[in-house]
């Protein structure tokens, strides 16, 4: 692969993570009136059809096999990453959600050996991984270093780890088959809704629409459904495929460092001494991992 299609790749990657850390300021204030679980199906609702009006082209049906594939994904990375990560939130701490979910680039590598063969990280990535998982942690903990084991919501934290890592994994083999990736995206939203709606009634979705008529609200949805989900996902997709699952995992690392930045901003949040220590070692980690691998 030639070096600028890499280095467009990282660009994309990079661009991607900032647009996904400032989701969840706009997450927190639609909590307002809202529920995780409507933020999400609304979300990704608006999501599709957004993809559908920058491709408005009819994606035929490409055999079980890779359907089943393009089903998985839409389940590990759609319905079942986010439901475990919000309902994960409402069990344990979001220090301890955020340091656990920051695992995702060593559940990608591992198992990223036994199916994408091509892959193989070296010793650099997982030192790298290391010194990011650190720094996450400072900037999760925030100097208050209060590490509360709440197994069910911990154990959802992790399972949100490993289906975020097959979702990774099984759109790299899915985009090595030459698909457009819009409407590659766009099937993975298809499944990934239609294995939603069972949930809505466990966790007493409303069909309020009243709540879109505050203009905060319908613009927070609107730069999640669109911005964060449609035209994130597209990018984040593309990405992989230049770069891979392994590399372009290490990327996750800068979502906290981002998220602090627009908290800042946006909430007038403080930016303590702890968290500054812990973004240095995460980018010292992300730089590191980043280095030559050996991926044939």
């Amino acid at each position: 692969m030639s070096v600028s299609k890499q280095l467009q790749g990282h660009l994309i990657a990079l661009i991607t993570v900032v647009v996904w850390a400032t989701t969840f300021i706009a997450t927190k204030l639609l909590l307002t009136d809202f529920k995780p679980i409507e933020i999400l199906f609304y979300r990704f609702a608006l999501g599709y059809l957004t993809l559908w009006l920058l491709s408005p082209r009819y994606f035929a049906w490409q055999g079980l096999k890779q359907e089943l594939t393009f089903l998985g994904a839409g389940f590990c990375g759609i319905t079942s990453y986010f439901l475990c990560e919000n309902t994960a939130l409402a069990y344990t701490t979001t220090s301890n959600v955020g340091v656990i979910v920051s695992l995702c680039p060593l559940f990608t590598a591992l198992l990223a050996i036994y199916f994408l063969k091509t892959e193989k990280p070296n010793a650099r990535f997982y030192l790298g991984c290391l010194f990011a998982i650190i720094g996450v942690a400072l900037i999760s903990f925030n100097g208050k270093f209060i590490l509360a084991l709440n197994p069910l919501g911990d154990i959802l934290a992790v399972c949100a780890c490993l289906f975020w890592a097959c979702y990774s994994i099984l759109t790299k083999k899915s985009s090595n088959c030459g698909y457009p990736i819009i409407l590659l995206t766009r099937r993975f939203f298809f499944y990934g809704i239609i294995l939603m709606i069972p949930t809505l009634y466990l966790f007493n979705f409303e069909w309020e629409l009243s709540r879109l008529t505050k203009i905060d609200n319908a613009l927070n949805l609107i730069f999640l459904g669109v911005g964060a989900s449609a035209l994130c996902f597209v990018s984040w997709n593309y990405a992989l495929k230049l770069l891979g699952a392994v590399k372009i995992s290490i990327y996750i690392y800068l979502i906290p460092i981002f998220t602090i930045i627009a908290a800042i901003f946006i909430l007038n949040e403080p930016f303590t001494s702890i968290a500054a220590i812990g973004t240095l070692l995460t980018l010292a980690g992300v730089l590191l991992s980043e280095g030559k691998q050996s991926i044939k």
